[in-house]
């Protein structure tokens, strides 16, 4: 199944058909929403399991629930809508938070070990991505199919991310600036890598997109925690309250210009002989 509307009949007789790729395009917008969606899934797990007392695993069953209803409609959506694709971010970077906290605290499972694994899983699910699709380019995630493995990519990278930011600033005891600090470098050198070493664009993309949830998750915790821990001490409430505002001040913005809407393809049928 693939997104596509009728068009009126081409110039040369053909019917028109318009696919819509379903994932925004990759600007700074996307970037700055991304790093603060991170932080919100670090510091809005942090408040629903600590703060409403619903522990982890009623935090993960609920918050689980919200993110099936979101994707649904997401899935549902015929083209991308930036309310409901940057809803789904939220819930699956706290859905992913959860996932590497029930295994570490809830299960024992070493951090080393949560970092391993999902590392072999997301490259798993490129392989098999690319090899069902031919192809791991996000400006063509213009199926229920190839949205499928983008979702199950996102969420692994979270997952990832997740337990590599703990490993570094908790475990590793560098403290949530220091690993932001480390983070942003490295993230800074897949760009140099990028833009003036010609590294391919999607290992860039999928490389970053990882790199970026500890970085949100540090700068989050940096924030939230207690000044005794290294944090500022504003709370998880406050940290929130606050990413929440300016993202959805942002998505507000891009709904409303659709600075970060791909350029739709134009697919042309044409009768048969």
């Amino acid at each position: 199944m693939t997104y596509e509307t009728q068009q009126p009949p081409a110039s040369d007789g053909g019917t028109a058909r318009v696919r819509w790729n379903k994932v925004p395009e990759i600007t700074a917008y996307f970037w700055v929403i991304k790093v603060l969606c991170t932080t919100v899934g670090e510091t809005g797990a942090d408040y629903l399991d600590g703060q409403l007392g619903m522990g982890l695993t009623g935090t993960s069953v609920v918050m689980s629930a919200l993110l099936v209803v979101a994707l649904i409609a997401q899935l549902r959506s015929s083209a991308y809508r930036p309310g409901i694709y940057w809803l789904v971010v939220v819930l699956v970077s706290i859905v992913g938070t959860l996932i590497t906290d029930n295994l570490t605290d809830n299960l024992g499972v070493p951090l080393q070990t949560t970092t391993a694994v999902f590392a072999v899983a997301l490259a798993a699910a490129f392989l098999i991505w690319f090899t069902t699709e031919g192809t791991l380019s996000i400006h063509r995630v213009d199926s229920v199919r190839r949205e499928a493995f983008y979702w199950v990519a996102v969420l692994l990278t979270f997952a990832l991310g997740t337990a590599v930011g703990d490993l570094l600033a908790e475990q590793l005891s560098l403290g949530y600036w220091v690993a932001a600090l480390l983070f942003g470098l490295v993230i800074a050198a897949v760009a140099l890598a990028r833009y003036a070493m010609g590294l391919g664009a999607v290992l860039s993309f999928w490389t970053v997109y990882v790199l970026t949830r500890p970085l949100g998750a540090s700068v989050g915790d940096f924030l939230s925690q207690p000044a005794d821990e290294g944090g500022l001490a504003l709370g998880t409430v406050i940290t929130s309250v606050l990413f929440l505002v300016v993202i959805l001040a942002l998505v507000v913005f891009l709904a409303v210009s659709r600075r970060d809407v791909t350029e739709r393809e134009q697919v042309v049928s044409r009768p048969a002989a």
